[in-house]
């Protein structure tokens, strides 16, 4: 999908983002270094963007993924997901991330 196609927020809450083949990327304690191999360009997330990422690579949805990283951290689950989607289209604007066969269950 391409980046102009991404879904509303409300929308990509119910979808699976996935990494592509060509995205790879390593956590250390205080950031999170993603390399898109096609384009040899590093991106570096802090920690909790680089913790979303890893609830992202896990969840089946992006509203699970929200819901992990909400109760993991004590934070306001509404909260959560706006940032989870906008870290999200961030990602997807960059080709780091891609969505997953569209809306889920």
């Amino acid at each position: 999908m391409s980046p102009s196609a991404t879904p509303a927020p409300s929308s990509l809450l119910k979808t699976r983002v996935k990494l592509p083949q060509h995205v790879v990327y390593r956590s250390f304690p205080s950031e999170t270094v993603v390399l898109n191999l096609n384009t040899g360009k590093y991106h570096g997330l802090n920690a909790t963007a680089g913790a979303m990422l890893e609830a992202l690579e896990r969840a089946p949805r992006v509203c699970d993924a929200a819901a992990a990283v909400a109760s993991d951290y004590e934070q306001p689950h509404a909260d959560v997901e706006r940032d989870m989607c906008e870290l999200c289209q961030l990602l997807l604007d960059r080709g780091l991330v891609e969505i997953d066969g569209g809306p889920a269950g």
